[in-house]
């Protein structure tokens, strides 16, 4: 891995270039081991926060992993194409527009005790900024090559805060052309509901069951593609102890090698479907 400036990044995805890079300011990392028709990403998986917030934040460090997505990036690991966030979403929410990325209040709680000098949100929007700059440039150089591209937007979610029974994975397709896309949405869903993981407890797939797919990254590359299909997928965090914070390795391991095969295999179904041969 190599640290790029934004600049610097989105010159080699135009030129087509193979890398894996972090960003200079460490907020996010990008890999392109080859150029394919489907790419992965994992928005909130970030966990750093910058230390000048510290004093300033009423939520401790255990209530940001709670609300985060943890191990998300090493769950997409395995594929071509990844784009993993490396800070926190208490910082700026890039699942979130410009305007409302930077909370006030999260889950019934103010979140800062003065508020944020305008210098601090100047950086965070920045940050924001840029990532959506490169996501722009992918998305337009896989589209420019493929014609056809599907986003694998992967997130987690704590499933015993409901109090009913919630599927271990749910795919959110409320703002995606459910009719042209509705072949790979059903084998999307049909895919994770049979998958087997190390646990005491059956996985499913719904959709649209515990999120309905609102999120800025989908709506974003949605409205700036001509035939990108945005999956946003979420699991349970039956991979990790909500209350402690243990991770369970090995759950972690086991969605780590299923999506590198499972992704593949369902991204080359949607191309086979989708693409329109060079003449």
């Amino acid at each position: 891995m190599i640290k790029l400036s934004v600049i610097e990044i989105i010159t080699r995805i135009e030129n087509k270039e193979c890398f894996h890079a972090v960003v200079e300011d460490y907020s996010f990392s990008i890999k392109i081991e080859d150029y394919v028709p489907y790419a992965c990403a994992a928005i909130h998986n970030g966990h750093h926060f910058s230390k000048d917030l510290w004093d300033n934040c009423s939520h401790t460090e255990y209530d940001r992993w709670y609300e985060e997505d943890p191990c998300t990036g090493q769950m997409i690991s395995g594929l071509p194409i990844t784009l993993i966030a490396q800070d926190s979403r208490f910082e700026y929410d890039l699942n979130r527009a410009p305007e409302q990325a930077i909370y006030e209040t999260a889950w019934g709680k103010t979140l800062w005790k003065k508020p944020l000098s305008q210098d601090k949100k100047d950086r965070a929007l920045s940050k924001h900024k840029n990532f959506y700059n490169v996501v722009h440039a992918l998305t337009m150089k896989l589209e420019a090559l493929f014609g056809s591209v599907v986003f694998y937007d992967l997130h987690s979610y704590n499933w015993k805060r409901w109090d009913r029974e919630v599927p271990v994975f749910n795919i959110g397709t409320i703002n995606i052309d459910e009719e042209k896309y509705r072949p790979e949405i059903i084998q999307w869903q049909d895919i994770l509901d049979g998958i087997k993981l190390p646990i005491d407890q059956k996985v499913n797939c719904k959709i649209n069951d515990v999120f309905k797919g609102n999120g800025y990254f989908l709506n974003f590359v949605s409205k700036n593609s001509l035939n990108t299909l945005v999956l946003a997928t979420e699991i349970s965090k039956i991979y990790a102890d909500e209350i402690t914070g243990r991770i369970f390795p090995e759950v972690v391991t086991a969605i780590q090698d299923l999506l590198k095969y499972y992704i593949k295999t369902h991204a080359h179904r949607f191309y086979d479907r989708h693409h329109t041969p060079k003449i």
